[in-house]
């Protein structure tokens, strides 16, 4: 079933609907978006799915064309941390797409890009405090290790420094401008240098890394035995956390060492069907240059109870002093 108003393919949609085949039962779409993974699902054979997202603006944008899936789709506003106690109970597959979506990046009103100017917000949820609010008032230490441990920016120091200097900051523009202004003009092919400084303030607005977390823990403790847990990442050190969660959860992280014990896990909660992370081919790069740096990693739930997720064993990035 297609629509004209169908929004853009998703990134690695053909590779996850094959590796988490045969689609039937209840899924849960926990970062709902422009609802390309939701739609997937459905034409793929799921019974149901249920969109979740915290921006409310992109659920109200699906109320244009949700309606040719009847009750076969339910969306709701929440964070994918409370994915178990939205779906209300056990569920068959879980999809997860982290990080910013290409809808936010095309809205300069959000604040996302460094492409267009807009005011600095980057709140995926509306709420809380804003980038610029966070940029004003955090210390140049804390914005410093920002930009470090969130973005591995190794410039991290002189552009916290020049951030402080210019305040208070509005706009994107600005902020870009800063940014560029402490770094090497790019070579021809090479990201534009504030990539990694509006990642890390971004993922620090969103508390992205706690969130995926607990996440992932939901996750857990939603599926059913046999249910499928398909995780879409953009960057190295959100596929380090999921990776380690798979490992871990999975009983193959490998032993630890006579000075650091392999910690008891208990029965394994998922195994992997996949040795390695999927990522996109050749066609799909040429068509969707986002597509380049993704990442896809599956995992299977068994019948072992849901566990206690140690987010120091996930390569969980930390802010000195708690940032």
């Amino acid at each position: 079933m297609q629509s004209s108003a169908a929004p853009h393919v998703p990134v690695l949609l053909g590779p996850l609907l094959r590796a988490v085949a045969p689609v039937e039962g209840l899924w849960v779409d926990g970062t709902f978006g422009a609802g390309g993974y939701a739609r997937g699902l459905l034409e793929a054979g799921a019974q149901a799915v249920i969109g979740i997202d915290r921006d409310p603006t992109v659920l109200a944008l699906a109320r244009g064309w949700m309606g040719e899936y009847g009750d076969r789709l339910r969306l709701e506003q929440g964070v994918f941390a409370d994915l178990d106690r939205i779906a209300g109970g056990p569920v068959d597959g879980v999809v997860l797409d982290l990080g910013v979506s290409s809808m936010q990046l095309d809205q300069p009103e959000r604040g996302f890009s460094f492409l267009r100017d807009g005011p600095l917000d980057m709140r995926m949820g509306g709420d809380g405090p804003s980038a610029a609010d966070l940029l004003n008032g955090a210390d140049e230490t804390t914005i410093a290790n920002v930009l470090y441990h969130f973005g591995e920016e190794r410039a991290s120091r002189r552009i916290a420094r020049a951030i402080v200097k210019a305040r208070p900051l509005t706009r994107t523009a600005q902020l870009a401008e800063i940014v560029a202004a402490c770094l090497p003009r790019p070579k021809p092919g090479q990201s534009h240098p504030a990539t990694r400084s509006f990642q890390a303030i971004r993922i620090w607005v969103n508390d992205e890394f706690g969130q995926l977390v607990a996440g992932l823990a939901a996750a857990e403790r939603a599926l059913r035995p046999g249910g499928r847990l398909a995780v879409v990442s953009f960057h190295s050190l959100e596929d380090r956390i999921v990776k380690r969660f798979m490992q871990h959860r999975s009983g193959s992280a490998g032993g630890g060492s006579r000075h650091a014990p392999a910690p008891e896990t208990g029965a394994p909660a998922f195994s992997l069907p996949f040795r390695r992370a999927i990522g996109p081919d050749a066609d799909e790069m040429a068509a969707n240059p986002r597509a380049r740096s993704a990442l896809l990693r599956v995992a299977v739930r068994s019948d072992a109870p849901a566990g206690r997720v140690d987010p120091a064993m996930l390569g969980l990035p930390v802010l000195p002093g708690g940032a």
